[in-house]
């Protein structure tokens, strides 16, 4: 009874610790405070929302939002059916997964040579992320579509998952050479007095160990990838962005269907983001 007693003077102290100290002690409180970030996200799709109701009324726009739903499903003679929108959301997931598992193969490669100490290993990992890095994302995917899709015979599908593969491994090869530099060095010490050789160490000891380090950012890098996603739009690759591209070819319902293509990837991109959160506040303490 005497903890429940305190907890509300508990809570309204930690409520009032905000508005303690300096005038840039309680602005870094109250930026990092969750209902003001809310309370501004709010505001700010408010006010684009407000915009695009002004402009389209000037412009004497006919909204059709009541035609919206059948674009994400429909009830047939036949049965449900799904609509554009979802399907093309699956796409945009399937391409994204398959390009994320591309790139932390790729990234994990590169991360281990830049750390092998061979000159060679180093000097190409090195020029490798320079290169990658520096390249903006739509102009690498016009590499890999007009230039290396007729040489390779390589598809746009299939040019869309190695583009945005190697952009991405350039950031992931970072992540998991900072988990692996985390790991203590006498993690390696140990590994070595007990006879195990270099790719023993890194499978059986350094990596496993590493993956509480690398955990949260790499989460954050699906969030990434998922938005990365929209740019294989311009090669006509048949995912969310290109469906609402080509619904609006259709049926001119530029304004409903752009707010409903956002909101979809806002839908999205903010359950990953609750999945990072989750992740970094559960590794918090151990890292």
């Amino acid at each position: 009874m005497a903890s429940l007693s305190r907890s509300p003077v508990r809570q309204r102290g930690a409520f009032s610790g905000l508005f303690t100290g300096s005038p840039l002690q309680i602005s870094r409180r109250l930026a990092r405070s969750v209902p003001v970030a809310v309370a501004v996200y709010l505001v700010i799709v408010y006010a684009i929302i407000q915009a695009a109701l002004t402009g389209a009324e000037a412009m004497g726009y006919n909204w059709q939002w009541y035609r919206i739903p059948d674009y994400f499903y429909r009830l047939t003679d036949d049965g449900f059916e799904i609509g554009e929108i979802m399907l093309g959301l699956g796409k945009t997931i399937a391409l994204s997964t398959q390009a994320f598992l591309l790139a932390v193969l790729i990234g994990l490669i590169v991360a281990l040579l830049r750390l092998s100490g061979l000159f060679i290993g180093t000097r190409v990992a090195i020029v490798y992320l320079e290169f990658i890095r520096n390249m903006p994302l739509l102009v690498l995917l016009y590499v890999f579509y007009y230039v290396l899709g007729p040489i390779f015979d390589l598809n746009r599908y299939i040019a869309s998952i190695l583009c945005l593969g190697v952009f991405h491994s350039a950031l992931i090869s970072e992540i998991f050479r900072a988990g692996i530099n985390a790991v203590h060095t006498g993690q390696w010490e140990a590994a070595k007095s007990i006879g195990m050789s270099t790719t023993q160490s890194y499978r059986y000891i350094i990596l496993p160990q590493s993956i509480k380090f690398m955990l949260p950012p790499m989460t954050g890098e699906v969030v990434h990838m998922i938005k990365s996603s929209a740019i294989v739009s311009v090669i006509a690759v048949a995912e969310l962005t290109t469906i609402g591209r080509n619904i609006i070819a259709d049926t001119y319902m530029s304004f409903e269907i752009w707010f409903t293509i956002a909101a979809v990837y806002m839908v999205v991109t903010l359950a990953l983001s609750v999945v990072v959160t989750f992740v970094e506040k559960r590794y918090a303490v151990i890292t």
